[in-house]
């Protein structure tokens, strides 16, 4: 009786030996241990979102917020709204209109974003300025259509 509960013990740390082997081979042969391969992850990561600097998004257009005169009438209207926070538009908040594809966002929420990443949040597209007569251009504008 002592033989078998001991041989059965044996039996047992010796299948847990097998399994615990199985398991780093397997793990080392895809990488799990590697720890260059989580760099190249990262690296390529950072490659692809780069990052705007506070002077660049200084540059983008901005704007106070305000709504056409049929909506203070009283007339329905779709409410913009900032893709970044998901609040409304208030009258008189500062926004900022990125120039590749025209939407528009509270100025903190996008300045926020353009820093850790530098594409639209709605669209993907790139979001500095193609030239400075963009800049210019858009620049002048003072609100934003609701309709």
């Amino acid at each position: 009786m002592v033989t078998d509960v001991f041989l059965s013990a044996l039996l047992f740390c010796m299948a847990i030996g097998v399994l615990v082997t199985i398991h780093v081979c397997l793990a080392s042969r895809t990488g799990a241990f590697d720890n260059n391969a989580n760099a190249m992850v990262v690296q390529r990561s950072n490659s692809r979102r780069p990052n705007m600097s506070l002077d660049d998004i200084k540059k983008l257009p901005s704007f106070d917020y305000k709504v056409e005169e049929e909506v203070e009438r009283g007339k329905s209207s779709n409410q913009m709204e900032c893709a970044v926070c998901l609040e409304s538009f208030k009258v008189g908040e500062m926004c900022r209109l990125l120039p590749n594809c025209q939407h528009s966002y509270h100025a903190h929420c996008i300045d926020s974003w353009l820093s850790k990443t530098a594409v639209c949040p709605v669209c993907r597209s790139d979001a500095s300025l193609v030239n400075t007569g963009e800049q210019s251009r858009n620049s002048g504008e003072a609100g934003v259509d609701s309709a």
